[in-house]
C-alpha cells in the first residue's frame, strides 16, 4: 500500500503546510496535510495545490466526538483560567452552546467530490457507509488507533490500514473509546504484535520515533512504515511557530508530559510553565481548545513558550532541523549526524 518506508504526520494548528507535504512527496516520501481546526474552504484550497505537485499525499481528519462532555466542570477550569487571560492581557471567550464537529461533514463532502489517494482519521472512525464510499473513490481509509481493541474497531469499521500510535507521541492522542484509560508501558514493538493479533491490516507505527535506528526499528517489528511528526517541527518548510522551535533547539524543558490542559483532549508537549500548573484540567475537547486559544496566541506573540503548547514526542531531543529532504535522509540512515 506505501511506497514509502517514512510517513511525515499530519500536525494540526500550523505546522504541517502544503510546502511540508511536497517537500516529503519529492523526497520520496508520503505526506499527510492536517484537515483540523480548518475550514472545508481552506482545506479545499490546499487540496489544489497539493493536486497541482504531482506528489502523492494524504489528509488527515478529526472525528467529532458525540459523547457530551462535563459542561460544569469546563466552566470551573474557565474561571481559573481567568488569571491567565489577565496574565496576557486578553479576554477568555464565553463557552459555545452548540455542539463543533470541526465542520466534519463538509470536509468529508470535499473528500468525495475531490478524492485524495490517502485519508486518515482521528479521535474516531468514519461510519462504515462513510468509509466504503472513500474506497469506492480510490482513497485509502487510514484509522488511527492505540488499542487492539481500537485497531478491531477500526477494521471492522472498513479501514484499509491501521496507524498504531504509541503513548510517547507528540501532540493529541489518537484515543477513542477510553478517553481517560491510562498509556500502556509496552514499548512501541510490543503493541504492534499486540494490534497484528487482532488484525492483518497494514500497520504504520507511530510515537516516540526519532531517528535512522527508531524507523528500523519499526519496520523491523512488523510495520509498513513510520510516521514521524516531531521529528519534522524543525523543517524549513514547517509552519511551526517560531517559540515552539525556539522551544524545541533550547533545551529550557527537559522532558515532555501528558497533558489536558491546553485542550481538553490528552496530548503529550514539552513540561512547560502552563501544562505543569493546570494537571487537573478536566476532559473537554474542543471546548477548552477554543477556551486557551486566545491565551496561546498572546502568548506565542509575546515570545513567551510558558504560555504555548509546545507539542513534543519523547524524542524530541533528537530532533534536527534543515529541509525536509536533509531530515529524511537522516531519518533513512543515508547522511550524517543530525545539526541542532
Amino acid at each position: 500500500m506505501f511506497s514509502s518506508s517514512i510517513i511525515v504526520a499530519p500536525m494540526a494548528g500550523g505546522p504541517s503546510t502544503p510546502e511540508l507535504v511536497v517537500a516529503a512527496g519529492q523526497a520520496g516520501q508520503l505526506g499527510f496535510l492536517a484537515g483540523g481546526y480548518k475550514t472545508a474552504e481552506a482545506l479545499a484550497g490546499q487540496l489544489d495545490r497539493l493536486a497541482d505537485s504531482g506528489v502523492p499525499f494524504g489528509v488527515n481528519l478529526f472525528v467529532p466526538d458525540p459523547r457530551p462532555v462535563d459542561q460544569q466542570a469546563v466552566r470551573g477550569y474557565r474561571e481559573k483560567l481567568r488569571h491567565e487571560a489577565a496574565r496576557y492581557g486578553i479576554r477568555l471567550p464565553e463557552l459555545a452552546t452548540e455542539p463543533d464537529t470541526d465542520a466534519w461533514s463538509a470536509k468529508m463532502d470535499l473528500l468525495f467530490q475531490q478524492p485524495v489517494p490517502f485519508a486518515s482519521f482521528a479521535f474516531g472512525l468514519p461510519s462504515a457507509a462513510e468509509a466504503r464510499r472513500l474506497r469506492s473513490l480510490g482513497t485509502e481509509v487510514i484509522a488511527s488507533v492505540t488499542t487492539p481493541v481500537e485497531a478491531g474497531a477500526a477494521a471492522a469499521a472498513g479501514a484499509t490500514a491501521l496507524i498504531v500510535q504509541h503513548a510517547n507521541a507528540g501532540g493529541h492522542s489518537a484515543a477513542f473509546l477510553d478517553l481517560d484509560a491510562k498509556p500502556g508501558k509496552a514499548p512501541l514493538g510490543e503493541l504492534l504484535a499486540a494490534v497484528r493479533q487482532v488484525s492483518k491490516l497494514p500497520l504504520v507505527a507511530a510515537g516516540g520515533i526519532a531517528d535512522a535506528a527508531g524507523v528500523a526499528a519499526a519496520l523491523d517489528a512488523g510495520a509498513s512504515a513510520a510516521q514521524l511528526g516531531t521529528a519534522f517541527l524543525l523543517a524549513d518548510e514547517a509552519g511551526t511557530r517560531a517559540v515552539h522551535r525556539a522551544a524545541l533547539a533550547g533545551g529550557e524543558y527537559p522532558e515532555t508530559a501528558r497533558t489536558r490542559a491546553f485542550s481538553g483532549r490528552w496530548a503529550r508537549g514539552l513540561a512547560n510553565r502552563f501544562l505543569l500548573e493546570h494537571r487537573d484540567a478536566p476532559n473537554g475537547y474542543p471546548q477548552i481548545h477554543h477556551l486557551t486559544s486566545p491565551i496561546r496566541a498572546a502568548a506565542a506573540a509575546a515570545g513567551d513558550p510558558d504560555g504555548v503548547n509546545l507539542w513534543a514526542g519523547t524524542g524530541f531531543a533528537k530532533t534536527s532541523s534543515g529541509s525536509t529532504a536533509e531530515i529524511i535522509a537522516r531519518l533513512s540512515g543515508s547522511s550524517g549526524g543530525p545539526s541542532r
